[in-house]
């Protein structure tokens, strides 16, 4: 700030440092109204498009592409874009909007109809203002103006309106009007009126527009083309005979050149005198005259000028109280913005907060679920969880060897799946049973096999008590079966061996292979050998190598559970000595029939 600006002796502002003043040129430029400058080679726009419409905007994107040299650049504002117009521009900045003009040779002519004057002359119809329609509607310009013009001498007229838009011209008015080439279009009198005029002009048309009446402006210094012209003005209001109602009064300005005789003829009036209704034949009163008149013209001018700077305050202040609710719009706007953005950064937080805890829970649940997995695989127990609907829900993978179950039965009903067990068809009716009376079951099964199992169904319950299923686990009591057999076979032989341990007669026990189990006192007094060495001889070492076929023959017949007498045969004692002896065979069963082994009473004869 202190480099380039410097503060004003009464501390209200700052002022630019001369060094800028003289590199930089300051003026007001009405983007809308004015028209557009040229070869340039950046135009910083910034923060104004997003005040104006969308009509204004289309309008002016093309205006500035106009107004660029090729390759120049276009720097708008964070909220601003060129729009539909990407084909004029490239964009090198999205973020910071800068854009870089693009040379389109087949795009259309810029419409400079709103900026520049009409060129059209005699026969040419009366222009539109720009977003307006004529005044006039569909009179007769031409004849109107025409009949004016009889009451005049000069050619040279323009119709106007009292805000200076000219509808038509006629006569060579280049020399009175600088128009500039180019389009023709609706233009102001007052800003194409030629260095001399304008000011006169301005003040006549605003009397006339005021009193209704003609005014004269007489001896105008005109220049045009380097040199001065004398002209005389008038402004006559148009009176409209037709009855037709007009929006707005139309005015004649009629511009005459001064002749050289007509200016022999005023030599006794000064040249800057303007604005006259009479000529006085006294030179001294004339000269006073003009001078009244043209200080009447200047306050008259003076106080045009006032009203309308007057005005455009009165606009600027509206528009800047516009802006300053636009802004303040914006501001609510903003805050709302940051309002919601903190109330979703809150929400943010919450749900990440929520999502963390239902990730440990998840957490959680797995550590669980694996230490269950881990729990039933240890424990090698097969177990099948089923829904109320005895739909399979999970297993274990010791079920699979009972139950015909792979990864993708989850879901299958129960019936659908084949077991492995033997004799055992009843396992829906006995878990539906279980689900309806909520009573376990204990059921001992053998699978295929061999291996036997004690099945055990009872409810699922929940930890609130709610029962979702059944659980069917499978305990394999194999060893248990078989320990509980050799159990009962060995108190069966011991009951024998007791039996046998007072009876006279040899008593023997072997099993169906021949190999002797239990050998009494008698057998040691017929055969010879004590109890210790028996019990690790087979029934084959007792009988002669002639019959011994034969007699192993009969042993296997007994233990297929066929029935033989009692019959006479020949032992081997422990010296080899034959003994004849007469014997009874009984086979030995369990609680289930089966013949476990064969108990022989033998007695020497």
């Amino acid at each position: 700030m202190n480099r380039f600006f410097s503060t004003e002796p009464d501390g209200g502002g700052l002022r630019i440092q001369k060094v800028l003043r003289d590199m930089l040129v300051f003026s007001e430029q009405s983007v809308i109204k004015d028209p557009p400058f040229s070869k340039l080679d950046l135009i910083c726009c910034r923060n104004l498009l997003i005040y104006l419409n969308g009509d204004l905007q289309k309008k002016l994107i093309p205006l500035f592409h106009y107004a660029l040299n090729p390759g120049g650049y276009l720097f708008l504002g964070t909220s601003e874009t060129v729009g539909e117009f990407g084909d004029l521009f490239a964009t090198l900045d999205r973020k910071q909007k800068i854009y870089q003009r693009k040379d389109v040779f087949n795009a259309q002519r810029l419409p400079l109809a709103q900026f520049l004057p009409s060129m059209a002359v005699g026969d040419a119809g009366a222009p539109k203002s720009a977003g307006k329609t004529s005044p006039v509607g569909k009179l007769p310009l031409r004849e109107l103006t025409e009949q004016t013009l009889l009451k005049q001498f000069d050619p040279v007229a323009a119709l106007v309106n009292d805000k200076g838009v000219i509808f038509y011209l006629h006569g060579r008015s280049g020399l009175y009007l600088e128009l500039a080439p180019g389009e023709v279009g609706a233009v102001n009198i007052f800003k194409i009126a030629r260095e001399g005029l304008q000011r006169d002009l301005t003040t006549a048309l605003h009397r006339a527009a005021k009193t209704k009446e003609l005014v004269q402006c007489a001896g105008l210094r005109v220049k045009t083309n380097g040199d001065f012209t004398t002209v005389n003005m008038t402004v006559r209001p148009v009176a409209i005979d037709s009855g037709e109602e007009v929006e707005t009064n139309l005015y004649l300005v009629i511009l005459e050149r001064v002749t050289p005789a007509m200016e022999a003829k005023q030599e006794h009036m000064t040249q800057d005198a303007i604005c006259q209704e009479t000529f006085d034949n006294t030179q001294s009163d004339t000269h006073i005259t003009a001078l009244k008149q043209e200080l009447r013209n200047k306050e008259e001018y003076l106080q045009t000028t006032l009203e309308e700077l007057e005005t455009s305050n009165e606009e600027l202040k509206s528009s800047n109280e516009e802006m300053q609710s636009v802004n303040e719009e914006l501001q609510s706007t903003n805050e709302e913005l940051e309002t919601s953005k903190e109330e979703l950064q809150s929400v943010n937080e919450e749900l990440a907060t929520v999502n963390a805890e239902l990730q440990n829970k998840v957490a959680d649940l797995s550590r669980a679920n694996n230490d269950m997995n881990n729990l039933l695989a240890g424990m090698g127990v097969a177990t099948v969880f089923v829904d109320t609907q005895l739909r399979i829900l999970r297993f274990t993978p010791a079920a699979t060897q009972i139950i015909n179950l792979i990864s993708s039965d989850v879901g299958r009903p129960v019936q659908h799946i084949v077991s492995n067990l033997i004799g055992y068809d009843s396992l829906v009716v006995d878990a539906q049973a279980v689900l309806d009376t909520l009573t376990p079951k204990a059921i001992d099964v053998e699978a295929k096999d061999g291996k036997q199992y004690n099945m055990r169904i009872r409810p699922y319950r929940t930890l609130e008590n709610m029962i979702e299923g059944v659980v069917i686990s499978f305990y394999d009591v194999t060893e248990l079966k078989s320990a509980q057999h050799l159990l009962a076979v060995a108190n069966d032989q011991l009951r024998y061996v007791q039996l046998g341990r007072d009876a006279r007669d040899a008593v023997l026990i072997m099993n169906s292979d021949g190999n002797i189990l239990a050998w009494n006192h008698a057998a040691h007094k017929a055969y010879g050998w004590d109890e210790s060495d028996a019990l690790t001889m087979n029934i084959r070492d007792l009988i002669p190598e002639e019959v011994r076929d034969a007699e192993t023959g009969k042993f296997r017949e007994i233990a297929l559970g066929k029935s033989q007498g009692p019959h006479a045969s020949v032992r081997l004692d422990k010296s080899g000595k034959r003994i004849p002896v007469e014997f009874a065979t009984t086979p030995l069963v369990d609680e289930t029939g089966r013949i476990y082994a064969i108990a022989t009473l033998e007695r020497v004869v």
